[in-house]
């Protein structure tokens, strides 16, 4: 298999205050700044046809977009998923990630358990349409259930035929562990890796000016079948544009772009 070296995208969330005034313009200004991707979070009432027709214009790919699951309703979450699927695949992406699920404070193995089913669940029903489905985690996710992060445990009961991850390597050095460790142990189930950087605190920062190990991940990357490098921002110390620019000059400076 020829190894490609990964894309760089930006997470469309980091550009929210742009968005919610011009979503059409903060694409722009992404395919502008040099990236040669974007993952959504949510679409602003923009029709699929209308964002495809955009993306094609820029040249820019969109693998894959957060989709919240409405863990709040069993009832409806197989429907409401549903109606998420069939615009994702209206829109062309290869990937739907859900960016976050309740476990309690001190989860126990059964709390795993549920999580995994609905995970599971979720996973055959993005399979069943022709794409396949992943977990973006945060810091919680790796709080230990019998001596085991929590992702890990979930990562073991949910087969990688319907659930992959989508690590997020800041929240993953915030929990307590190495990036790269977990990019080399789930080499082959990571097609997307977030890039967050975290400076002061719980504060983040602009990838590539804080504390996280996030170059030892570039090293490894290829090797594990990453293809894409997600840039994520949420706070930003003059704006959001100014900062995903900045993020930008990570991957240039390290042959990325």
């Amino acid at each position: 298999m020829s190894l490609a070296k990964p894309i760089v995208g930006l997470q469309l969330y980091t550009l929210r205050d742009q968005a919610e005034k011009d979503f059409i313009g903060a694409i722009r200004k992404v395919a502008e700044m040099g990236y040669k991707a974007v993952e959504f979070a949510g679409y602003y009432g923009t029709p699929a046809k209308e964002l495809k027709a955009l993306l094609d214009e820029l040249g820019l790919e969109a693998p894959s977009a957060h989709v919240g699951l409405n863990f709040g309703d069993q009832d409806k979450m197989a429907s409401d998923f549903a109606k998420e699927i069939e615009f994702a695949q209206e829109l062309g992406l290869k990937y739907i990630v859900t960016p976050w699920a309740p476990l309690p404070e001190n989860p126990t193995d059964e709390d795993i358990n549920k999580l995994a089913r609905t995970l599971e669940a979720a996973g055959k029903q993005v399979q069943a349409a022709g794409f396949q489905y992943g977990y973006h985690n945060h810091d919680f996710e790796l709080k230990l259930v019998n001596g085991k992060p929590a992702l890990d445990l979930l990562l073991e009961r949910v087969s990688p035929e319907y659930l992959f991850a989508e690590f997020d390597l800041g929240w993953i050095h915030m929990g307590g562990q190495k990036p790269v460790d977990y990019i080399t142990r789930y080499a082959g189930r990571v097609p997307l890796a977030h890039f967050k950087d975290f400076g002061n605190g719980r504060r983040d920062t602009e990838v590539g000016k804080g504390v996280v190990d996030l170059k030892s991940v570039l090293k490894v990357a290829e090797q594990a079948g990453v293809q894409y490098f997600i840039v994520e921002q949420e706070e930003f110390p003059t704006s959001s544009l100014e900062s995903a620019k900045i993020c930008l000059e990570f991957f240039r400076e390290n042959g990325f772009i």
